[in-house]
């Protein structure tokens, strides 16, 4: 069994057939789905896949549309947060896709300020937090130290050094293996990949985005997080089912999913 750690299956690239997307990725042995929001416009759409027993979700601000948030968007985040909670179903497991995208100087402080925020609300639920960290390793990780949070989270798509790995799994982090380490020329990212204890990493596939090697160019879709799987295991020296299973209890218990759910 898998689970497909992140993926915007709200998006409308799947509007077209999201049902055959879905079998698909259930052909290919992905049992369950965590999607993500990215921004308030969007988490109606995040919240009707909530209803599904394959999918969980997250709500939060993603640094990428900051041209589409409003300081408003903070309260409605804390609301949405307060009302999801308990034994209310969708039930949010995590606060996120949020973060710092370092790519796009113009809006880095506006970025922070929303990221911290984010941040202040999950540590407040005590909810994990989903993590968009682009050229921002180190200062992330930083401000994840100063601000101790509870239930740690997922630095989503991760492609930094085994060192920095290192500090987010020490700060109660995993990070998020896709279709970057199906790449050769992603050195620095396949040692980290090798480096990682078995409890240090889920798998995903950031759908419709961050193509596998062999299929760029295309829509990204969960049923190939099977290929991730077995990518990872190849660089790591393990078999692709016990790959597939530790990811499976990590991302369990990150964002705390019962054993009985599909």
């Amino acid at each position: 069994m898998l689970i497909d750690a992140h993926c915007h299956l709200d998006f409308p690239d799947f509007d077209a057939d999201r049902e055959a997307v879905f079998a698909r990725a259930h052909s290919a042995g992905v049992r369950h789905f965590v999607v993500p929001g990215t921004t308030r416009a969007r988490w109606p759409d995040v919240l009707a896949l909530g209803e599904r027993d394959d999918v969980s979700v997250c709500l939060g601000l993603h640094p990428y549309f900051m041209d589409s948030h409003v300081e408003s968007d903070l309260d409605a985040l804390a609301r949405a947060l307060e009302a999801h909670a308990g034994g209310v179903t969708p039930r949010i497991v995590a606060v996120g896709e949020c973060g710092i995208d370092a790519r796009f100087e113009e809006s880095l402080e506006a970025q922070w300020r929303y990221f911290d925020a984010q941040l202040r609300l999950a540590k407040a639920q005590r909810l994990p937090v989903v993590i968009h960290c682009v050229r921002a390793n180190d200062r992330v990780a930083k401000r994840l130290r100063q601000l101790d949070l509870p239930a740690g989270g997922l630095i989503h798509a991760f492609a930094g050094s085994p060192e920095q790995a290192s500090r987010f799994l020490d700060l109660g982090f995993v990070v998020g293996l896709g279709g970057a380490a199906t790449f050769e020329r992603a050195q620095r990212l396949r040692r980290t990949v090798v480096a990682l204890p078995d409890d240090g990493y889920v798998l995903e596939t950031d759908s419709p985005d961050m193509p596998l090697a062999g299929h760029q160019g295309e829509r990204n879709e969960p049923a190939r997080v099977a290929e991730v799987a077995r990518a990872v295991a190849a660089l790591r020296g393990q078999p692709a089912e016990a790959v597939a299973t530790q990811s499976t209890a990590t991302a369990r218990r990150l964002f705390g999913l019962a054993q009985a759910q599909p």
